[in-house]
């Protein structure tokens, strides 16, 4: 492997930022619907603010639902370099139409923009397959453990670049962000080698999406039901993301830089779990029981957070990034190990894409279900945790089928 720890390096850039791209509307969003005096945008059809708001949040991860589930198998068909830059650049000019719709108030065009680039941003499925083709090169729990402090991280500048950029123009979170691509593009021409492309039989473009998507792993055995377990996961961990901004708003009266900065303090922690103390921690454990013990440490955080003060939500928020970082470490590595001969593109396209279902549909629901209250989104988020919680402990303790080989990979 030619440079493994400089190509980690790149693959963790790409994936800070589409991870930036993904949380930077969350504390833009919430206070931008929430104004009546934004015009056109919160005002579409006559629809009410917080179910377009509910719309608005789903789009952009319906988008990296869809690209999650081709660019990690695409890249592993055509080269990893290739497919990254390309949607990289695509993603650049999303960027640049999104601020282009909000600057004209034109709702239904800041929907197909944010869809648009969410598609770009399912890259994040390759970088973490290039973090999985280093081993033996770099040690998996370093590998993820930086991996995953740079999504973390890209989670903390998000949410601080919209909100604290947002009061100089609701255009200007996406131009920087669209900006930021440019040199990680120049970076990867000059450092990502390309990988050896799948050999086997050729196949058109339209069949290569159709039959080495990653929905086709369903089919593996064993792989159904951890991916229940992890959409039952990611529906409640996005209702936390998703749907605290708004109670921050509603009860406690935060505006965007305060909601901003909380997030940005519990994306420090997770930041931190990930890279000082997961690879220490994380070889001393199962990955699936490191997975366990994040995701417990969490659920009861989240069931006691609508009950929180307004002097305390702040506080509750920023401890939880450290059980959402054990479990985000932890999983990923489990997946890696467990169903590496299936291609790591597509394992990690399939995760890319359970996150992404998860949050497109509690996007949908929690819009609807907050016009009545914001609280009980998040009480069903925790009570989503739980069942995924249960889930696993079931294939923990579950004996592994016989290793089966993927068909032709080509």
């Amino acid at each position: 492997m030619h440079r493994p720890r400089l190509t980690l390096l790149t693959a963790c850039l790409v994936a800070f930022l589409s991870c930036l791209g993904i949380s930077l509307p969350y504390p833009v969003l919430a206070p931008l619907f929430m104004d009546s005096a934004t015009g056109p945008l919160t005002q579409f059809l006559g629809l009410h603010p917080k179910f377009l708001l509910g719309l608005a949040l789903s789009i952009n991860p319906l988008g990296i639902l869809l690209g999650g589930a081709v660019l990690g198998a695409l890249s592993d068909r055509y080269g990893r370099r290739r497919i990254m830059l390309g949607s990289l650049s695509l993603a650049s000019l999303g960027y640049g139409l999104t601020a282009v719709a909000l600057w004209q108030g034109n709702y239904p065009l800041f929907l197909f923009a944010r869809f648009a680039t969410g598609i770009c941003e399912g890259n994040i499925s390759i970088a973490r397959a290039i973090a999985a083709d280093l081993h033996p090169h770099v040690d998996r729990h370093q590998a993820f453990g930086w991996m995953n402090s740079a999504i973390f991280l890209g989670w903390l500048v998000g949410p601080l670049v919209g909100g604290l950029s947002l009061p100089l123009g609701q255009t200007v979170p996406f131009l920087i962000a669209g900006l930021a691509m440019l040199p990680c593009l120049a970076l990867i021409l000059l450092v990502l080698a390309e990988t050896a492309p799948t050999q086997g039989r050729k196949k058109a473009f339209a069949e290569v999406l159709r039959e080495d998507n990653a929905f086709q792993l369903l089919k593996e055995p064993g792989v159904a039901a951890l991916a229940l377990a992890q959409l039952l996961w990611t529906l409640g961990l996005n209702a936390f993301y998703e749907f605290y901004p708004l109670w921050l708003v509603e009860h406690a009266r935060f505006d965007s830089t305060r909601i901003g900065l909380t997030t940005a303090g519990s994306c420090l922690i997770m930041t931190l779990t990930s890279s000082l103390l997961w690879p220490r921690w994380g070889k001393r454990m199962r990955a699936l029981s490191g997975a366990l013990l994040g995701g417990s440490l969490f659920t009861a955080l989240l069931w006691l957070f609508p009950l929180a003060s307004p002097a305390l939500v702040a506080v509750v928020i920023v401890l939880t990034g450290m059980p959402i970082a054990i479990y985000g470490a932890a999983l990923p590595i489990h997946c890696s190990e467990r169903f590496e001969h299936l291609g790591q593109g597509k394992i990690m396209g399939l995760l890319t894409t359970i996150f992404c279902l998860g949050n497109t549909l509690i996007a949908l629901a929690g819009g609807l279900i907050a016009l009545f209250d914001t609280r009980a989104v998040l009480w069903l988020g925790a009570l989503l945790c739980s069942l995924a919680l249960w889930r696993l402990h079931r294939l923990r303790r579950e004996p592994r089928p016989p290793l089966v080989l993927a068909g032709d990979q080509a």
